[in-house]
């Protein structure tokens, strides 16, 4: 099972559109895929019209009785989408109280890998969606990981959130999987702007072995397609946004 967690410490750079587009394709390819909302804000729930506060599970019930929520009754917990093989594990506004009472426990940013694993027969990808903060949810999103992936907006404060992401990454090394790959997709990229070009240069500049050399375009199909509750791939396959992430995902299959 591929483990693939979608972070930055800033909101607002493509994160929760990164995962939802990336998991809507490789569903398309027929892979059983697993789509996992660790933000309390839940807008990846959302983006499915999945309301979590109504439902009876959600991901913080994973943490909160870890030795509960394995095998059957994790699957038991996940919530079908429009798409074939396409699933979510949503998220809750209880998220907000994970670091106030288990942050300072010790073994609990291992809790989603250990539950993951007890799934591993029954999906072949799962993508994590992450809050824009490092605390335990993001935590134990990079202890599980196979490979990160980091949208960054290519505008500058955004380039100062990408800078803060990339310490942490440093930091946790040692607690996460050796050799996970790192891959930093630019977004939101509008090439009539001299601003964005800029950020990007910057982007290649400074982190020129994590960067992946395409970009994603500004599109207002991704728009549309939340609206739908539909990735995009499926709302609009052949919109300029969707072409960029099949791209992205075609590169790093050339990379094995």
């Amino acid at each position: 099972m591929n483990i693939w967690t979608v972070a930055n410490q800033k909101g607002g750079v493509g994160k929760t559109t990164t995962a939802v587009t990336l998991g809507g394709l490789l569903a398309q390819q027929g892979h059983r895929v697993l789509l996992v909302d660790t933000d309390p804000h839940a807008s990846l729930s959302y983006y499915f019209g999945i309301d979590s506060e109504t439902l009876n599970t959600s991901i913080y019930d994973v943490f909160a009785q870890p030795v509960h929520y394995k095998g059957d009754a994790l699957i038991a917990a996940l919530c079908k989408t429009q798409v074939d093989g396409l699933h979510v594990l949503p998220a809750t506004m209880a998220l907000a109280t994970l670091d106030r009472k288990m942050g300072m426990e010790s073994g609990k940013g291992l809790i989603l890998k250990k539950a993951l694993h007890s799934i591993d027969a029954d999906f072949d990808y799962v993508l994590i969606d992450c809050p824009p903060i490092l605390g335990v949810s993001m935590v134990n999103a990079l202890a599980c990981s196979s490979r990160i992936i980091v949208p960054v907006q290519t505008e500058h404060l955004a380039l100062k959130g990408l800078d803060r992401m990339m310490r942490t990454l440093k930091i946790m090394s040692k607690t996460m999987p050796s050799d996970v790959p790192v891959n930093i997709i630019a977004t939101m990229f509008d090439r009539r702007v001299n601003a964005t070009i800029q950020a990007y240069n910057r982007l290649k500049e400074d982190y020129p072995e994590y960067l992946w050399r395409g970009f994603v375009p500004v599109d207002t199909r991704f728009r549309d397609a939340s609206q739908a509750r539909m990735p995009a791939s499926v709302f609009a396959p052949k919109c300029r946004g969707v072409f960029a992430y099949q791209k992205f995902l075609k590169d790093i299959a050339r990379e094995g």
